[in-house]
């Protein structure tokens, strides 16, 4: 594993700020529609820097969303939306380019609900090709939520092993076992 998220994860915080802004649940979606009539360089958001450098983090940018719209009641949702996209397309492109540098990829992949933000998809696709990396992108229809694949997982692992205790602690990187 080349990075992780340190505190809310891409989907989480689009959800989050769709919350706040009025848009409803799942959030990205909005977002992204309602991104494509805004002003993208309106507000300039942060962008996160962390610690390990393939780790991503964006409870910052949530906050700092919130504590703008606050501080500026006058501005538009879209540009809040598109602003804030761009912020979190701006990391999730950079790092994931960076990480595939690192390790001599010659192609990367795009997965999970985010995946199918239509700005996201597009700078992806366009950052790994100038530099000569292949980009694969999943039909929307497979960009998903990952609940539902980590429900499933949960499903399979109780049909194999049974029911885990209640007073189990939990474990955040558990490796689940194949079935075979």
């Amino acid at each position: 594993m080349l990075g992780a998220t340190v505190d809310d994860a891409a989907g989480e915080a689009f959800d989050k700020v769709a919350r706040y802004l009025g848009l409803g649940y799942p959030g990205g979606p909005e977002i992204d529609r309602l991104a494509g009539s805004g002003d993208a360089g309106s507000i300039r958001f942060p962008r996160a820097s962390t610690a390990g450098a393939f780790d991503f983090s964006f409870s910052g940018l949530k906050t700092a969303v919130v504590s703008y719209v606050r501080a500026h009641p006058e501005v538009t949702n879209a540009d809040v939306a598109a602003s804030f996209q761009e912020a979190v397309v701006d990391v999730l492109v950079a790092k994931s380019l960076a990480a595939a540098e690192e390790i001599g990829a010659r192609s990367a992949c795009l997965a999970g609900g985010v995946a199918a933000n239509t700005l996201l998809r597009a700078r992806f696709s366009e950052s790994f090709a100038a530099r000569g990396l292949a980009s694969y992108l999943p039909s929307r229809a497979m960009c998903t939520d990952n609940a539902a694949m980590i429900a499933a997982a949960g499903y399979f692992q109780l049909e194999r092993s049974g029911p885990t205790p209640l007073d189990a602690g939990a474990v955040p990187d558990l490796q689940l076992r194949s079935s075979k």
